[in-house]
């Protein structure tokens, strides 16, 4: 079975002159994993202190983000083994579903 991971972060890195840089800060404060399927799939829902979460795939994939997603193959599509940075609303998942 294929599978999406997810790492939840909180705040970007910083570097040594203190300034914010395009890389999450690890380790992530939440991981979980999505398995990949023929229907559309949700996470658990973000916690209270995530901000961005990085996702990777294992296949190709579609994604979809809101409070109750449904992910379709019309969704944004994953090529496998992509990795994505974004930002997200707390208390707001990810749903996926396979595609090709």
């Amino acid at each position: 079975m294929s599978t999406l991971y997810i790492a939840e972060i909180d705040r970007l890195g910083v570097d040594a002159h203190g300034a914010s840089i395009m890389s999450p800060e690890m380790p992530p404060i939440v991981e979980q994993t999505v398995s990949i399927g023929m229907s559309s799939t949700q996470s658990a829902a973000f916690g209270g202190a995530t901000t961005f979460v990085q996702i990777h795939c294992d296949a190709i994939c579609s994604v979809a983000f809101g409070s109750n997603p449904t992910a379709t193959t019309s969704n944004q599509r994953m090529a496998q083994n992509e990795t994505r940075f974004v930002a997200v609303q707390r208390g707001h998942k990810i749903a996926v579903i396979t595609n090709t």
